[in-house]
């Protein structure tokens, strides 16, 4: 990235965890128990468990567990991830960010769930997008493109037209298969090589174009 990179888009797509709000405390918390309960290795369980919905994180993890009993006990993860909130905080910026998309087209991609994100964006102290795809909105987790193709497609704007905003593995691989450019945010997001890379929301800078675009610029 030079001292200042400029993209233009029609539409911007946000991450939540890692991206707009910062639950890596809570996160950290939950899945280290999780990952005890199940004799695994802490460590090797959070290199997996970022971006992806919580049954997905589980089949990668126990592949020869039935679905069913991870979908059971992703149900009981959310509900306690819903119920912590000590550490959560805005990303750097977020605030301001999300004040500057106000009237731009932009919408939430996230793979919590309705409670979880209104929770959590609650805690951080930040509005909630009008447009929201959650973990109920979808069939598939990221990695799988599902959640940002169905944001573009409310939003009304040609994937292509589309600016991701992500820190996972996994949701950059998402909003690469959508067709879609990534800014990566955060440390987590530099090995996964995105489009560009800020290491928070401070860096971005976003205001609308006369034709139309959104013109995004980033220090």
């Amino acid at each position: 990235m030079t001292a200042t990179t400029v993209l233009t888009a029609r539409a911007l797509l946000l991450d939540m965890d890692g991206t707009l709000v910062n639950s890596d405390a809570v996160v950290e918390r939950i899945w280290r128990r999780w990952a005890e309960r199940h004799g695994l290795d802490g460590d090797e369980v959070m290199k997996v468990v970022h971006g992806r919905q919580g049954y997905a994180s589980m089949a990668v993890l126990l592949p020869d567990r039935p679905m069913e009993r991870n979908l059971a006990d992703n149900a009981r993860m959310l509900a306690a991830e819903t119920a912590d909130m000590d550490g959560v905080v805005e990303i750097a910026g977020a605030k301001d960010f999300l004040a500057s998309l106000r009237g731009l087209p932009h919408a939430l991609v996230t793979s919590a769930d309705v409670a979880l994100s209104t929770a959590r964006m609650a805690a951080a102290g930040l509005a909630l997008p009008e447009v929201r795809v959650t973990a109920e909105s979808v069939g598939a987790s990221k990695p799988d493109p599902e959640g940002f193709l169905k944001g573009a497609a409310e939003l009304g704007v040609a994937p292509q037209d589309c600016l991701v905003f992500e820190d996972s593995g996994a949701g950059i691989a998402a909003g690469r298969a959508a067709g879609m450019r990534v800014v990566g945010v955060g440390p987590r997001a530099a090995v996964h090589r995105p489009d560009v890379l800020v290491e928070d929301l401070t860096r971005v800078r976003v205001e609308a174009a006369r034709s139309g675009e959104i013109r995004v610029s980033f220090r």
